[in-house]
């Protein structure tokens, strides 16, 4: 389960160490929990996009920056680990994709000029920011009026280490209360080798930082995946139970 962080490197360096295997996580389509929860709210939250400048705002390797760049976006990703950055590029360049990929910090997006983006879209990034006001206030600043962001982070109400009792139940744990904010960590998981970093804070501290961003909220969801699936039964009622994570598609006036 999380603990309050303790590990000394960066969040930098942990996504540094990172960058190969979290291409072999979410690849060129997504991983599980993408394809079937939060994609399709995010496409759904987007729009038509051709023609539009759209920045991925903590783009990773860049699966998705690359899936837009397909849907005829003029693509910007920034994200804050370089080694993620050259990996997003040898992968775009590989697949014949134009888009500008640059290393920047999405607290402040400094390499970003002010209402220069259609449309910017974060994707389960918000909690591993350490400064969520700076970061929406910047996604604010690069919008151009009438311009739309799609977010998605971590639901902060139910954590991740659920544990399924045999009576079909999920149970929650918290070894702190839910409203205070934290720099947390989780273990190692799956093929990862490092710790993976966050930042706990309660749902109402997004609403309250969104609001003072200036930008307004057009649209909230909880992705689920679909009840029709191609999934196991147990895999799919486990995965309905409760949501993974929350999406905002917010607005500049």
């Amino acid at each position: 389960m999380p603990t309050k962080r303790k590990t000394a490197l960066s969040d930098r360096e942990l996504w540094d160490q990172k960058a190969e295997d979290w291409h072999r996580q979410v690849g060129d389509d997504g991983d599980l929990n993408r394809r079937l929860n939060s994609d399709p709210v995010l496409w759904r939250f987007l729009g038509s996009i051709g023609g539009l400048d759209v920045l991925d705002a903590g783009c990773g390797t860049g699966y998705l920056a690359r899936q837009l760049a397909r849907k005829g976006a003029r693509v910007t990703g920034v994200d804050l680990s370089g080694e993620m950055i050259a990996l997003a590029r040898r992968l775009a360049s590989a697949q014949g994709l134009g888009m500008t990929l640059m290393e920047d910090d999405c607290a402040g997006l400094s390499r970003i000029a002010d209402a220069s983006q259609d449309r910017v879209v974060s994707n389960y990034v918000l909690h591993d920011v350490a400064d969520h006001r700076a970061a929406l206030r910047s996604i604010a600043r690069v919008l151009r009026p009438g311009g739309r962001a799609a977010l998605v982070f971590l639901h902060p109400c139910f954590p991740l280490d659920d544990v399924g009792s045999d009576s079909g139940e999920v149970t929650y744990r918290w070894s702190w209360s839910y409203f205070d904010e934290a720099a947390v960590e989780d273990p190692p998981w799956n093929h990862f080798t490092s710790v993976f970093t966050s930042y706990h804070r309660p749902l109402s501290a997004y609403w309250r930082a969104i609001a003072e961003s200036g930008l307004r909220v057009v649209d909230f969801d909880e992705p689920v995946a679909p009840p029709d699936a191609d999934l196991p039964a147990e895999r799919l009622r486990y995965l309905r139970m409760r949501p993974n994570s929350v999406a905002f598609l917010l607005e500049k006036a």
